[in-house]
């Protein structure tokens, strides 16, 4: 099975399955002599997690972070570092009578025509079970970055119908002060009331996560097939049940004219070139402009509903699917993490290749 690893100079590859013994991330590339925080790592991992609400999946899962190469008194060597997060609550007799059938919208029938075999108990490869890997290798990808000043925030934006007012007054502390991880506390309320809803009538919801990226220099990116939103974008698309990638003013700005599109560039009052708008999302020609990158990605509703389903067996059986198992009604709020990590490791990698071009490093 190819396509595990992602990255160039800060290069991840995950492994490991839903309900095998454990999942983890091999990360290549890390700068030697960081300090590293099992408690940073462990608290990333803690908002991707099953079971934090009652919005989410009833899997339990503690999710501690052991790392168990490339570490020497607290910090990184240079050699590849290896995290290993281990699975506590499997139950893969929950999906024994799935065995041979094909889930409507899941990975099943793919899965089989492509290997001819396929782990059912949950997904194996397949399951959001795998992106701890990805949140906890975006934590040391955020803690390398921490001296260079750049942040990033994500937030849900939408889920249903329900939409997070345009509004340029958002404070990122209101985050995590909702299970939905929406920073306004209205649109938020209105959010679980829909959750409650759907989830009372065995159905799922999808939705939209906005990332923003503070700090950045001008300049990281590779012309061509290397864009910067490229490679951003191909990282939120990796990400189970996104379905679509906006930069900047996205598809909106497709129906506005160039006049109303265009950023016109201005000096600050600190003589730094800037823009008077940023519709371009802080991406131009592939190559960061300075401004704050601005992104959308939207997610799926989830696949397992809690209602009977009709299917057809590996054998071409029609087969009538029935509800089971511990299953989010709507994973937009648990993937905001993700979001988070996948922009860090991009963003670190294209950092590096910076640095290399160059010839110098802050580390």
């Amino acid at each position: 099975m190819a396509g595990n690893s992602f990255g160039t100079l800060f290069r991840i590859t995950t492994f490991g399955e839903s309900h095998g013994p454990f999942i983890g991330v091999v990360i290549d590339g890390c700068y030697p002599g960081v300090e590293i925080s099992t408690e940073k790592i462990s608290l990333e991992l803690a908002r991707r997690r099953p079971g934090q609400s009652e919005l989410t999946s009833a899997r339990k899962e503690d999710d501690i972070p052991e790392i168990i190469s490339g570490i020497y008194n607290g910090k990184t060597t240079g050699a590849p570092l290896t995290i290993l997060i281990r699975n506590k609550d499997q139950r893969p007799a929950d999906y024994d009578t799935l065995k041979n059938t094909f889930r409507p919208s899941h990975a099943d029938f793919t899965y089989h025509s492509k290997y001819g075999i396929r782990d059912h108990r949950g997904s194996g490869r397949a399951s959001a079970r795998e992106t701890a890997a990805r949140v906890a290798a975006g934590a040391i990808a955020m803690m390398l970055l921490e001296e260079r000043n750049i942040s990033f925030h994500t937030f849900v934006s939408k889920i249903g119908n329900v939409e997070l007012p345009h509004t340029e007054l958002l404070n990122f502390s209101d985050i995590e002060m909702n299970p939905v991880r929406c920073p306004h506390q209205p649109t938020a309320a209105a959010m679980v009331s829909l959750i409650e809803e759907c989830k009372s009538k065995g159905d799922t919801l999808g939705g939209v996560i906005s990332g923003i990226i503070q700090g950045l220099p001008p300049g990281l990116g590779e012309p061509v097939f290397d864009k910067f939103h490229a490679r951003l974008g191909y990282a939120m698309l990796g990400i189970n049940a996104v379905k679509g990638f906006e930069l900047g003013s996205g598809f909106n700005g497709a129906s506005q004219k160039g006049s109303q599109q265009n950023d016109v560039f201005s000096f600050s009052p600190e003589g730094k070139v800037t823009t008077l708008t940023n519709n371009s999302g802080g991406v131009q020609g592939g190559i960061t402009n300075g401004e704050e990158v601005t992104f959308k990605v939207a997610f799926k509703p989830v696949s397992t509903i809690m209602q009977p389903q009709k299917s057809i067996d590996i054998d071409g059986n029609d087969v009538i699917l029935q509800p089971g198992g511990r299953h989010d009604v709507c994973v937009v709020p648990r993937a905001v993490p993700i979001v988070r990590a996948m922009a860090a490791i991009t963003t670190l990698d294209f950092l590096m290749q910076q640095d290399a071009l160059k010839g110098n490093s802050q580390h």
